[in-house]
């Protein structure tokens, strides 16, 4: 999925309206700005590298985690072989 700036999402919009409103540009751009601003900051969003670091730790937590799992069914397989 392609990134769009905040300026280039708003100067889309700006650009999808017919001329007669073009002229209206400065009003629509400032309100623009607020309306998305507003819509925005109440969604629960994180930057993308918060995003990446989040993921990097969870990458690593997994491969720990997998370790720990192949550690334990190797303590149960011996545990098992020197009960029998």
């Amino acid at each position: 999925m392609d990134r769009i700036s905040f300026d280039e999402l708003v100067k889309r919009l700006l650009e999808s309206l017919p001329a007669g409103v073009r002229t209206l540009q400065r009003d629509l751009d400032t309100n623009f700005r607020a309306a998305l601003r507003a819509n925005l900051a109440r969604l629960d969003l994180v930057t993308r590298d918060e995003f990446d670091a989040q993921a990097r730790v969870l990458e690593r937590t997994r491969a720990k985690l997998e370790a720990l799992e192949a550690q334990v069914a190797a303590l149960e397989g011996r545990a098992n072989g020197a009960g029998d």
